[in-house]
């Protein structure tokens, strides 16, 4: 019997929403990257993007969990000597863009390089309720009742 290895050409990707308000960020962002990898799918190849669209609504409604909100820390570098700079998840989640929390988590969870970049590509995250891809037709995925703990009350 053969390995099957999927052919760019031969991939079939659906577009799926995810209503974001009261989810664990660390928990819908494992399940995020596991689909945007495609390792759900039995055509999993890790060197071929395989993985669904997906599409994040309410990011600005996520949770964390414990002292997470206060005490979490997003460091970056300017570039420049000394450059280092730092953000709280407070900041962010109530600032101009919360969607980035989402974001990082996401990102994080997949790998590093040109397969990994092109990944995030598939992920649309919106901070509000709305999003332009009605067209795709998406189909909803509910998070909350995969698993009890994916939800908390803010």
């Amino acid at each position: 019997m053969k390995t099957f290895s999927q052919k760019t050409e031969t991939v079939e990707k659906k577009w799926i929403l995810i209503d974001a308000e009261g989810l664990v960020v660390g928990r819908l962002a494992s399940l995020v990257a596991l689909r945007l990898r495609g390792k759900h799918k039995a055509t999993f190849t890790p060197h071929v993007d395989d993985g669904d669209n997906i599409i994040i609504v309410n990011a600005d409604k996520v949770v964390l969990t414990g002292k997470k909100y206060w005490n979490k820390t997003y460091f970056w570098h300017t570039g420049y000597a000394g450059g280092i700079k730092e953000r709280k998840a407070r900041e962010i989640l109530e600032g101009r863009f919360p969607e980035r929390v989402v974001e990082k988590a996401v990102e994080r969870m997949l790998p590093r390089g040109p397969l990994g970049r092109r990944q995030m590509k598939n992920l649309r995250v919106y901070s509000g309720p709305d999003h332009p891809h009605v067209a795709q037709n998406p189909e909803a995925l509910d998070v909350k009742s995969l698993n009890s703990k994916n939800a908390r009350a803010a």
